[in-house]
């Protein structure tokens, strides 16, 4: 039992699939005292998006725990025999499972952990000097997501797992902000599908994954030859995601290892040239598209549909409170055009939530890189100032310092590992030394990676970490 001025050890904030993945690995180290918040009343996993049929793009083996830990209570596998589903599962011989069966799993994971406080808003994070500790202040909400009472907790550790939040490019923002013809993010779709599909003419913007799941998803609702549907984004074609088995090897921690050690512009300038192993299209999704296409051709006509990439929005606007102007621009052809559409669907991905707003309380303590980014080691821990003796772990908000296997679901539970690995002083879960067949880099070392004690020690810090 935890009493108010006892510490806790780990105090998560956030509990989406990457704390849920340390939640779950931290179930078993008894000796760890650990609490995670969300002010959310339950996990949900982009229910916006668990349209019928859409699969993750990781295998299944990619849970909250099996690639650190298969023996673990919690990983997928045995959810499904708890649910006694383990036999049809077999049978269906499916690797990549779908969207709403993996928020299925981390559901049940979730209603079983005992360390998890859902109804719990995070106000600050501060460090106290007199205790060497964290002070984490919260607002416990009631059934209505109405604030109940107020706490604090300390703690000596804090790990972020706070997410993304949805992006939109700044010549929509004047869509989203006024109300009216229907503006929806790909992340609130499911909950406005019906509204959208009402519309006589619909524009989905977006060309990765998303984008592709909501577009088949919109024409398999709409009548054959009064389709009625355009599509289009900024990238050059309708792109395959990279998945060929070396490429993979970019999402192993290999992979992250190495790119941790390039210097800043460098590891820049990868993640904007590695955006195809992320944000391509799923090939069997650019098959199903193609499929339903082809089939409303069989009686002779072509579908009332406009699919053109290489495009990007201008500006955009409304006319008379009942149609949207988007004004366009074809990069290869250097031509202008307007579109007149009744809805939008903004397929235009996520960004990482800034980790300033819940941690302002401890901005003079952060070091930063030259873009005033949190620098953050190999610990997947911030570099804070000496003086601050407890570490700041953060989860799928270092793509800067670590790469695109950062938000990847692959890496959840070799990070979740890693860090608790580095909590504890111990190592309750052996990681493997090596884990690609490709050799990133000439010199392929494996650096000694130091203590939290030791990383702080060194000066002056050194650009990169």
């Amino acid at each position: 039992m935890n009493t108010p001025d006892t510490p806790r050890d780990l105090v998560g904030i956030g509990i989406g699939p990457f704390n849920l993945s340390l939640a779950a690995l931290a179930d078993p180290l008894t000796a760890l005292n650990a609490v995670f918040y969300d002010q959310r009343p339950a996990f949900h996993w982009h229910p916006g998006q668990l349209i019928d049929g859409a699969r993750i793009q990781v295998p299944f083996l990619a849970d909250l725990v099996t690639l650190v830990d298969p023996a673990s209570p919690w990983t997928f596998l045995n959810h499904l025999r708890a649910r006694e589903r383990l036999f049809p599962f077999y049978f269906a011989e499916r690797f990549h499972i779908e969207r709403a069966e993996y928020d299925a799993y981390c559901r049940w994971v979730a209603e079983h952990l005992p360390a998890l406080r859902f109804h719990h808003q995070i106000d600050a994070v501060r460090w106290n000097p007199e205790r060497a500790l964290f002070e984490v202040d919260y607002t416990q909400l009631d059934a209505d997501g109405e604030a109940e009472a107020l706490g604090r907790t300390h703690t000596r550790n804090v790990v972020l797992g706070i997410g993304t939040e949805p992006h939109v490019p700044d010549p929509l923002r004047p869509l989203v902000d006024a109300p009216g013809v229907p503006v929806i993010h790909s992340a609130d779709y499911l909950a406005h599908r019906d509204t959208l599909l009402a519309a006589d003419h619909i524009t989905v913007i977006g060309t990765g994954q998303s984008g592709a799941e909501i577009f088949l998803d919109l024409l398999r609702h709409r009548p054959a030859g009064r389709e009625r549907l355009h599509w289009l984004g900024r990238t050059e074609a309708f792109a395959p995601m990279e998945y060929s088995k070396l490429g993979l090897e970019h999402f192993t921690p290999d992979h992250t290892r190495y790119f941790h050690t390039l210097p800043e512009a460098v590891r820049d300038r990868l993640v904007a040239d590695q955006w195809q192993l992320h944000k391509g299209i799923d090939a069997d999704t650019s098959a199903d598209i193609h499929d339903e296409l082809y089939r409303r051709t069989l009686d002779g006509g072509w579908p009332d549909t406009v699919l053109t990439p290489g495009v990007r929005v201008r500006t955009a606007g409304r006319i008379a409170g009942t149609r949207i102007e988007l004004h366009l621009e074809h990069a290869q052809q250097n031509t202008r055009s307007r579109l007149t559409t009744g809805a939008v669907v903004l397929a235009t991905g996520y960004q990482e939530r800034p980790l300033d707003r819940v941690l302002a309380g401890l901005d003079p303590y952060m070091r930063r890189d030259n873009r005033e980014r949190p620098r953050i080691d190999e610990h997947f821990r911030l570099v804070l100032d000496p003086v601050v003796a407890g570490n700041v772990y953060v989860q799928n908000a270092e793509t800067h310092t670590h790469g695109v296997g950062a938000p990847d679901l692959g890496l959840a539970a070799w990070r979740s590992a890693t860090i608790l690995n580095d909590l504890t002083g111990d190592e309750p879960y052996p990681l493997p030394a090596r884990t690609a067949f490709t050799t990133f880099g000439l010199h392929a070392r494996r650096p000694q990676i130091p203590t939290a004690r030791q990383y702080r020690e060194l000066t002056p810090l050194a650009d990169g970490i």
